[in-house]
């Protein structure tokens, strides 16, 4: 080895250990003394507000989401489901659930759910929200999110700032970064390729999509986001039926677990935190970064709680079911009896090749190539709405954003689990918290609109939004969105 390949090597630990230091601060007071509550309280306070709207209209959901592919212009709401569910499915469905189970027992798993079912009712405010605020581009797209109803409803520029640069931190950097690893860990593990060969391909495969905008975003995701999760669903069906028996033990392990009644590391509490995090980094419910892409649709039925519904399905399909599929897998192998020094993607490989032979490891690379990387190009798509409301709605400086994205790209493919698993946790935590303060604050409002829909479904109608019943939000709404 040269000399300036230990230097270059010696810097890059260096800047880990800054990194993990700084980021182990962060998440020590988010996680263990503000989120967990906030996100729970969160979900508590909408779904009784809701009236557990959740639990009893998931079929409308289910029926919105199939029912969205049309719309007279812009992008569908099937479209932007697809999207969002690019972003949700990947590195946190797969890598994630064995950093979940073996950082906190399979206990973490109910956890996850818990936040989950909780999450589906903040999931449909945001997205709620987000589509009444939303705003026309000058190339006749909508775009909004957080920033735009922290702006717009409550009349906190600066708050949508602040959200905005979190965001773009996390999903336009940090996130990509975990996607990246993930990918290298899983086509390093199962091919023998090097890392930075690995990072290279990710950085022109990642350029080629981005260069394309949000449509082509959308159009990606509409092809690979169904495909990959049906056949990966498929998998994980076979490995349960192989081992149906089991079925029961492991669900009593994943609730003696989540109670402290098994010991595993850090106990209760430890499951709690920890399932928390890997299922807000799944879901994203509460996060924010969904509603971002939510307020794209051009919606049908035109109302802005139908994307609501959307978006609360999509929680559930993550976290219920394709997290789910990934546990099982793993607590039903039974490869955390002797798991080696396998951890993450490697701990998943492991469990399914275990179960379904030597092929399942490069089944699992496949899988996560195309989970990842759909994950890589939504998490783009997030970060760059927010750029945009930075800029007014112009697409100065998006080229240079676009280079620093694909150099956290090359970063992600290099360097260690842990860290790139913290930053992510720090990142996300930051903007949650601003997201679930305004969320709150305009509770009053994403409530009347939930009732407004849900009166007019009831009736027999067709829901539709007209303003005029919503004095309140008189010039609020951009021009020529909802007035048209």
């Amino acid at each position: 080895m040269t000399i300036t390949a230990v230097a270059g090597a010696s810097a890059l630990e260096a800047v880990n250990d800054v990194l993990a230091t700084a980021t182990g601060a962060i998440n020590s007071i988010l996680w263990n003394h503000i989120l967990i509550y906030l996100l729970v309280f969160a979900g508590l306070f909408f779904t009784v507000r809701l009236g557990f709207i959740q639990f009893r209209r998931l079929g409308h959901g289910f029926h919105s989401v199939f029912h969205g592919r049309e719309t007279e212009h812009g992008i569908s709401s099937f479209q932007v489901f697809c999207t969002s569910m690019a972003a949700r499915v990947g590195t946190g469905n797969m890598a994630g659930i064995a950093v979940a189970i073996v950082g906190g027992g399979p206990g973490a798993i109910f956890w996850m759910w818990v936040i989950a079912l909780l999450g589906m009712s903040t999931a449909f405010v945001e997205a709620t929200l987000a589509q009444l605020f939303k705003v026309e581009d000058e190339d006749g797209f909508y775009r909004g999110g957080p920033a735009f109803y922290m702006e717009k409803g409550l009349g906190q520029r600066w708050m949508g700032i602040l959200f905005s640069i979190f965001l773009i931190i996390a999903f336009g950097f940090v996130f990509n970064a975990v996607q990246a690893n993930t990918i290298a860990g899983a086509i390093g593990g199962a091919f023998g390729i090097d890392t930075v060969v690995l990072g290279l391909i990710m950085v022109v495969a990642t350029g080629l999509i981005i260069v394309g905008g949000l449509k082509k975003v959308a159009h990606a995701s509409e092809i690979i986001v169904p495909i990959m999760a049906v056949v990966y669903l498929a998998v994980a069906l076979v490995v349960v039926l192989m081992n149906l028996d089991k079925v029961p033990a492991a669900l009593g392990l994943i609730i003696d677990s989540a109670f402290g009644l098994e010991q595993f590391a850090g106990g209760a509490l430890g499951a709690l935190i920890i399932g928390a995090k890997r299922g807000l980094f799944s879901n994203e419910a509460g996060m924010g970064s969904a509603a971002s892409v939510a307020a794209s649709a051009n919606p049908n039925p035109k109302h802005p709680a139908s994307q609501g519904f959307i978006q609360m399905t999509g929680v559930f399909v993550d976290t219920i079911v394709i997290c789910t599929a990934s546990a099982a897998i793993i607590l039903l192998s039974g490869v955390l009896d002797n798991p080696g020094d396998a951890s993450g993607i490697g701990l998943l490989q492991l469990a399914l090749t275990n179960e379904l032979g030597g092929w399942a490891s490069y089944f699992i690379a496949f899988a996560i190539i195309l989970f990842s990387f759909s994950s890589i190009i939504a998490n783009y798509s997030y970060a760059e709405n927010n750029i945009m409301f930075l800029n007014g709605n112009t697409k100065k400086g998006l080229m240079l954003f676009r280079l620093a994205v694909l150099s956290m790209v090359m970063f992600g493919a290099m360097a260690k689990v842990a860290l790139v698993w913290d930053m992510a946790d720090a990142s996300m935590g930051l903007m949650a918290v601003v997201n679930i303060v305004a969320v709150l604050a305009l509770s009053g409002l994403a409530i009347k609109l939930a009732k407004d829909y849900v009166e007019q479904l009831d009736a027999g109608k067709t829901p539709s939004f007209d303003p005029a019943r919503f004095p309140e939000l008189k010039g609020k709404l951009a021009k020529g969105v909802w007035d048209k």
